[in-house]
């Protein structure tokens, strides 16, 4: 059974690029929209290398990112080719952008005049720090905005240097943020029959992703402790070396009855009765002892077995797994899907990681190559005529 995708019938007009706008759009066609990214052979968008390169250049990042879009490639500075993009434009539900402050509105492609003709539109713009304000002509970068919006800070341990989150963490969690904004304008839309402007903000984001650490150190008046693996809440907690080459267990004891479950599977249950650990406070005071000790078991053991024990006896642990053994496990998850990728061959990706109860959504497509469905957008969503297409084509408005 095949349900309908929720979003069947959207149209996304994508000028977005490298990682944030692409990862928001991609979501939005996981969930059925048509989105067709708008592209150029001048500027191809190729991002981020991630260890695999398709033949046509493609990066394994981009393969992912822009699944189940179409691709049509438009010179955008000659002004047939600016024409077909205002005419898209006209026509689409969505617009999605994440250049800097202006670019689109010196195209003529900006919201107050796309807001004339296609009074529906919702407009998102992606940007480091919105369009508005003291910051909004600032180049900004995932790395900069980990840094500025604080997060490198409340990331590591005590005496480490400021840390950041790997893999563009700023990228996926704006476009997260710009996926929940279009849906709720959409629905907005449904009921007032009126378009909306987004300004999303990637730094507002992520600063919002630490709003407890915030308002915690508003009320207190402190900076809050980097705690590395461990936890204000639990204890003990932490990451344990085990038996073999670099294999490690990740331990969570969550309250006083799973301190006891522990204490069992490792043998020391005579620690139960010594009163500096029969409470979390007690225990965090002494973590550096207790790691020491959990240490000295799981070292004896490989990971998976350390893992057994640990959790047949009721303790919150799970081996620390590499990405190729998440790979191996794939058939037991909803977020991997096989795709075909006629230019790769049959390949891995990540899905959207939920499930519908009317039954599942459409399998991926693969991403496009550039430009791959130039002429098929314009058919579908302009009904041009073949001798249009190649007149654009010949006048060199098509690339």
């Amino acid at each position: 059974m095949t349900t309908t995708a929720p979003l069947t019938g959207v149209r996304v007009l994508d000028f977005t690029h490298v990682l944030a706008g692409p990862f928001c759009t991609r979501l939005l066609a996981d969930l059925g929209a048509d989105v067709v990214r708008v592209e150029s052979t001048k500027h191809p968008d190729y991002p981020w290398p991630s260890g695999y390169v398709a033949p046509d250049g493609r990066h394994a990042s981009y393969l992912n990112t822009n699944r189940n879009k179409r691709s049509i490639a438009i010179d955008l500075k000659q002004e047939a080719g600016k024409d077909i993009a205002l005419r898209l434009a006209q026509s689409a539900d969505v617009i999605a952008e994440n250049f800097s402050a202006g670019v689109l509105e010196r195209l003529g492609l900006g919201y107050e005049k796309l807001r004339k003709s296609n009074p529906g539109i919702i407009y998102l713009s992606m940007s480091g720090y919105g369009h508005s304000g003291p910051r909004s002509d600032w180049t900004s970068m995932n790395m900069n905005l980990q840094g500025y919006s604080g997060l490198m800070t409340v990331t590591g341990a005590e005496g480490d240097p400021p840390t950041a989150i790997s893999n563009s963490w700023n990228d996926y969690v704006g476009g997260l943020h710009a996926c929940f904004a279009v849906q709720q304008a959409l629905t907005q839309r449904n009921i007032t029959n009126q378009g909306a402007r987004l300004d999303l903000s990637q730094f507002e984001c992520s600063a919002s992703m630490i709003g407890p650490l915030l308002l915690a150190s508003a009320l207190n008046g402190t900076v809050p402790p980097r705690l590395g693996n461990r936890s204000l809440e639990v204890a003990p907690q932490g990451v344990y070396r085990c038996a073999g080459k670099d294999q490690w267990c990740a331990i969570s004891v969550q309250n006083d009855e799973q301190w006891q479950a522990l204490l069992r599977v490792i043998g020391d249950a005579a620690w139960g009765s010594d009163a500096r650990f029969a409470s979390v406070q007690g225990r965090r005071e002494h973590h550096d002892e207790i790691d020491q000790h959990i240490e000295a078991w799981t070292k004896k053991r490989p990971h998976k077995a350390a893992e057994a024990l640990l959790k047949s006896g009721g303790v919150c642990a799970e081996r620390v797994r590499r990405i190729d053994d998440l790979m191996s496990d794939s058939v037991s998850t909803t977020v991997f899907h096989k795709m075909d990728e006629p230019r790769v061959g049959t390949m891995l990706t990540t899905a959207l990681p939920f499930n519908y109860s009317t039954g599942p959504l459409p399998e991926p497509r693969s991403a496009p190559s550039l430009g791959e469905q130039t002429e098929e957008v314009l058919r579908d969503w302009l009904k041009l005529p073949d001798q249009e297409i190649h007149s654009l084509q010949e006048k060199g408005a098509l690339v």
